[in-house]
């Protein structure tokens, strides 16, 4: 065991659901007509529900890049700081940057290599800029630049990658390598120094962490009231603003993520003990949202049923 299995299912967890619920505010208050518009083929529950897994997926990716980057560093790299500026002042990001001795790998992580031919293009021509600036940065290290694509079931760009891992190579004088799933460790072909038993762990652990959760999100807000109101109570009052004043949104989402109204009567509590005008007038504004005719009621209701 490298990492302790509660260790991985928390940052996890932290990672792809924390303030998942006042994302979810900001969205809808800057984007009513995506979840709301008349020219939609979905009704506002599944488009709540696409938003909310759209959103795990890309912030799954952001979790493996910083799960791996602990099991390395638990396993003997020296991590290097990840974000740099050049000469000319431009920053640069890499998802994986460590040394080992007198080597430093640099890996560019993807979930998996599904990007269309523009992208393609534009995601080596960033990856090969980042060496060339590595370079600069540390003139006395051997760079190995990696790109690493996790899930090894789509390799839609796998030949265009190779032709220009080649060029880059003879150009550059480097080595560099194209990975696929577990191709990166040493034992199946990979770089020596990387354990194969990391990515035996993480495999075990995302089957384990998969099965605690939910078929669907939850997003019945009421659900977790008081642990909702806490996360979305500090966010600017610009964003209430928009939601109490959209009356679409009111009538068509609210009963979605406010079916008891708990959540609400929370806020408008902790609005009226502020002493800045603003947040009187949007506790004003849930009290009047509350007297709507059956807003109370919407949970004996389908959930669907827009409120009179």
């Amino acid at each position: 065991m490298i990492l302790e299995y509660e260790y991985f299912k928390n940052l996890l967890n932290q990672k792809l659901f924390e303030d998942s619920y006042s994302d979810l505010l900001r969205k809808i208050a800057d984007n009513p007509d995506r979840y709301i518009g008349i020219f939609r083929p979905t009704k506002p529950k599944t488009k709540l529900i696409q938003n909310i897994t759209q959103s795990h997926e890309i912030r799954f990716g952001d979790a493996l890049e910083y799960l791996f980057e602990k099991y390395f560093q638990t396993t003997g790299f020296t991590l290097l700081p990840k974000r740099f500026r050049n000469n000319q002042d431009k920053e640069y990001n890499i998802d994986q940057l460590f040394a080992n001795g007198n080597t430093i790998f640099m890996i560019e992580q993807k979930v998996r290599d599904d990007h269309d031919s523009t992208k393609k293009v534009g995601q080596f021509n960033n990856f090969e800029s980042k060496y060339f600036e590595l370079t600069q940065l540390y003139p006395n290290y051997k760079i190995i630049p990696i790109m690493w694509f996790i899930d090894d079931s789509l390799r839609k760009n796998r030949k265009y990658y190779l032709s220009e891992m080649q060029k880059m190579a003879n150009d550059y004088a480097c080595e560099n390598f194209l990975f696929y799933g577990e191709e990166i460790f040493g034992e199946k072909g990979g770089i020596s120094d990387f354990d194969l038993k990391i990515w035996l762990e993480v495999l075990d652990y995302l089957e384990l962490w998969k099965n605690t959760l939910p078929d669907m999100p939850e997003i019945n807000f009421d659900s977790k009231a008081e642990e909702v109101f806490n996360e979305i109570k500090d966010l600017p009052p610009i964003v209430f603003r928009k939601i109490f004043n959209n009356k679409d949104i009111v009538q068509q989402i609210f009963p979605i993520i406010f079916p008891t109204g708990k959540t609400l009567n929370f806020l408008k509590n902790d609005f009226q003990n502020k002493k800045e005008n603003i947040y009187q007038t949007l506790a004003t504004a849930i009290e009047d949202i509350l007297k709507i005719d059956r807003y109370l009621k919407v949970v004996l209701v389908k959930i669907d049923t827009p409120i009179s």
